[in-house]
């Protein structure tokens, strides 16, 4: 079987703090991976790490390897990586920035540029969420 993604010698450090330690894991092209282990073992910082979120925290020192496809991650266009690799968090897990620019993430990067288009977009998902009346993004939009 064809694997998806390879991972050879992942070491990932926040500052002087090891908090993953020498990963090795083939992930089998359409197949289902499950990771399990206590709160606070990595597997959260794992995920991040396949599609590069880790990239955005400051003090992050990664080595060793992770392909996707038989190309190492760091040479994908990351907006083009994380079309590819999803993620689904327990916890809320929002980028760096405001919570418009957030919800329009994902229509901007599949090509929605139309600023009515977006702002409908975003009105309607926080609508769906019953955020809206929450949340003070009027002056965004």
């Amino acid at each position: 079987m064809k694997n998806k993604i390879e991972v050879r010698d992942l070491n990932l450090y926040y500052g002087d703090f090891q908090a993953l330690k020498n990963i090795n894991i083939d992930v089998a092209e359409n197949s289902v991976t499950a990771l399990i282990g206590p709160s606070g073992c990595g597997k959260s910082t794992f995920l991040r790490t396949i599609n590069r979120m880790n990239d955005l925290i400051d003090g992050v020192k990664i080595k060793g390897s992770i392909s996707l496809d038989g190309l190492d991650i760091k040479k994908y266009d990351v907006i083009e990586l994380r079309k590819s690799v999803g993620m689904v968090f327990q916890k809320p897990n929002p980028f760096p920035m405001s919570v418009f620019e957030n919800v329009a993430y994902g229509p901007k990067i599949h090509g929605v540029k139309d600023k009515r288009k977006l702002n409908e977009i975003v009105e309607r998902s926080l609508k769906g969420a019953a955020l809206w009346e929450r949340i003070d993004c009027i002056n965004q939009l």
